[in-house]
């Protein structure tokens, strides 16, 4: 390859250019043909009509980008994307929350969007969020509904590549997250966050965890991005102590309540004609499930309605698809 063409193929890399990307790749096959390296130049081409005819056919959610972002950022080792980017259109929103629950979520995207008027007082709106609970009561359904209520386009960590067994490469991939997290306005979803965020007096930790933990204490403090940032975590005893000085809102999302419960089963089930005669014992059916339960039984009930070619979900047939969703096996 020649200077010229080698200075060309690195400035298309450096700038993000797709398209460029995809003629200097033409240009290499050509060029490898005029030198004699028929079967390299074949391979080559066959590779680039693999992908051409790859990207015609699916649109994968995992490479959509941001359109207020540039290239999205990817793992420097092995190139693997550190984020995926997850279409608005594709967001679930709708949450049933306690009433005090619900109403911190709300002051949450009320500041958000009054954040120029705060701006004119020297006040900052809420932007760091740690979200904390049981397993399926939807802390990733909380992040998703604010950036569906705020605007903001959703961007989730991917610890697959994020993490690194090499020494530093961990802690040099989230610092380059939060940099593409500062470039627009956005989401930066981290769940899990445990992860990175253990507490540094665990004597069975190891020297490099701390570090993480280190560098994600500086990056949560310097983080003054234009969007939100959201962490979420099953295991709060496990952080770090220092970590929940760094957030600006700290919330629990429970598991339903009576009130929640019903709700819920109304929202999932009005697709369809349903049928409750006592609510008490559907509802007591449903003591202490997850929303994530919950939801999965109604609509376990849906299909198999729809299977059986119905056109009401029974009483019994709901809480029998409660049961099993809940792990119990029914009478």
């Amino acid at each position: 390859m020649n200077a010229v063409l080698m200075k060309r193929l690195f400035r298309a890399i450096s700038d993000g250019k797709p398209e460029e990307l995809q003629k200097m790749a033409k240009v290499i096959v050509e060029d490898e043909f005029k030198k004699g390296h028929g079967e390299l130049a074949k391979e080559l081409s066959n590779l680039l009509k693999e992908k051409a005819s790859s990207s015609h056919n699916t649109v994968p959610l995992t490479e959509g980008k941001p359109s207020g972002l540039s290239v999205l950022p990817r793992s420097r080792r092995y190139e693997l994307p550190l984020i995926t980017h997850v279409q608005n259109d594709r967001l679930e929103h709708l949450m049933i929350l306690p009433q005090a629950v619900e109403e911190r979520f709300l002051r949450i995207e009320r500041e958000y969007a009054a954040r120029e008027r705060l701006a004119l007082f020297g006040l900052l709106p809420r932007k760091k969020i740690l979200l904390y609970g049981l397993p399926g009561c939807g802390k990733t359904l909380g992040a998703q509904r604010l950036a569906w209520n705020t605007g903001l386009e959703f961007i989730k960590v991917r610890f697959d590549s994020m993490v690194s067994s090499y020494l530093g490469e961990t802690a040099a991939n989230l610092r380059l997250i939060f940099e593409t997290a500062g470039q627009s306005p956005c989401l930066l979803f981290i769940d899990e966050c445990d992860s990175i965020a253990k507490s540094r007096m665990a004597t069975q930790e190891v020297g490099e965890i701390k570090r993480i933990v280190n560098s994600f204490l500086q990056l949560l403090d310097d983080y003054d991005a234009p969007g939100l940032i959201v962490c979420a975590t099953n295991l709060d005893s496990e952080l770090d102590p220092a970590i929940w000085r760094r957030f600006d809102e700290i919330l629990e999302v429970p598991k339903p309540g009576r009130n929640e419960i019903e709700k819920l089963i109304k929202t999932t089930l009005a697709v369809a004609h349903f049928e409750i005669n006592d609510w008490n014992k559907v509802l007591d059916t449903g003591r202490d499930y997850s929303a994530a339960e919950i939801v999965r039984g109604c609509r376990d009930a849906l299909k198999r309605v729809v299977l059986e070619g119905q056109e009401t979900v029974t009483e019994r047939i709901l809480i029998e698809a409660l049961m099993e969703s809940g792990g119990r096996i029914s009478e």
